[in-house]
Parts: structure tokens; C-alpha cells; sequence
């Protein structure tokens, strides 16, 4: 018989739609004659119900902590400024892509939805690029950092790669 995976008032992250939402009914669907329900399905405000593997949990707060503090994410909003079918060519109809900056998932990086409209896979490059610049810019620093301990020992291109790498470092963490 079925199990709920899931509780009322959870975070989950609904897979079809691209969002997240909470979980607002744990529906069981009964058999006559059975003690426990056959499936459960789950009403997240969406417009229908959703089996689990449609649903995925939000990561455990232990696990969130562990992470790194610039942890940057793509996460997918609701096209609120047209429907689904009016956006078939985008590559998640319906959704658009918001680059979450820190714990909270509402700050971060978003696009007018005219501009998304115009080259949305153009904005989609975007968004994962933005979500992986801390990385890229630890990838540099230690770059940098490498180069600085190596000396004289390592190739010319490596060294102007290295030099290159400061510099766009150093105007990143420019003030103003």
C-alpha cells in the first residue's frame, strides 16, 4: 500500500512546473475494502494533484549549511506574462529562470520577461553562468595563487592566463 512521502506544509519542488510550492492537502486515494489507501497524491495550488515522483523534497537544513556561503542557484519562477502554450519554444514553457544570491530563495538575478522572450535559451546561458561565478572566481584566485608560488617554473601562457585572471579579479572586486 502507499506511504505519504511527502507532509502538509512541506517545500517540495514540483518537477512538470518548474517551481516550488508547498503542500497544501495530502490527498489519498482509497480502495473498498482496503485499511490503507492504494496511492497518495499531493495538491501543491497548482491547478491539479501531483504523484511523488512528480515532487521533490527541499534539501535538509544540515545539508544547506554545509554548503558554501556563495552558493548560487537557478531556480525557475512562473511565467507570469504568458501562458505555456504561448511559449512552446522556450526551454521550459511556462518558467523562467531566477539566479538565486543567498539563503532566501526570492533575492538574487532576474530578467524583464520581453527580454527573456526575445533569446531565452541567450538568458538561460546567463543564468547558469551568473549561478557558477563564485566558483569561476575561486577557480581564478586560486589560479592566481598557484602562479604566485610557482615563480619562474611555469609556462608563458600560463603565466599570462594567471595574469589575466587578476586582472578580471581585481576589477570584479573593485568598490564602485
Amino acid at each position: 500500500m502507499a506511504k505519504a512521502q511527502f507532509h502538509k506544509n512541506q517545500r517540495v519542488y514540483v518537477k512538470p512546473v518548474g517551481t516550488w510550492a508547498l503542500v497544501e492537502h495530502v490527498v489519498p486515494h482509497w480502495a473498498k475494502g482496503i485499511n490503507e489507501p492504494i496511492r497518495i497524491h499531493y495538491d501543491v495550488g497548482l491547478g491539479r494533484e501531483f504523484a511523488a515522483e512528480e515532487l521533490l523534497s527541499e534539501e535538509p537544513l544540515g545539508d544547506r549549511a554545509a554548503a558554501p556561503a556563495n552558493s548560487w542557484r537557478v531556480v525557475r519562477a512562473r511565467n507570469k506574462w504568458q501562458p505555456a502554450e504561448d511559449c512552446a519554444r522556450h526551454p521550459v514553457p511556462g518558467t523562467y529562470p531566477v539566479v538565486v544570491t543567498g539563503d532566501a530563495e526570492w533575492g538574487g538575478w532576474r530578467v524583464p520577461g520581453a527580454e527573456y522572450d526575445l533569446d531565452p535559451l541567450k538568458v538561460e546561458e546567463q543564468a547558469r553562468l551568473i549561478s557558477f561565478a563564485p566558483q569561476l572566481a575561486a577557480f581564478a584566485g586560486a589560479l592566481v595563487d598557484w602562479a604566485r608560488k610557482s615563480g619562474e617554473d611555469m609556462p608563458n601562457s600560463l603565466a599570462e592566463l594567471a595574469h589575466r585572471a587578476q586582472d578580471i579579479l581585481s576589477e570584479v572586486k573593485r568598490p564602485g
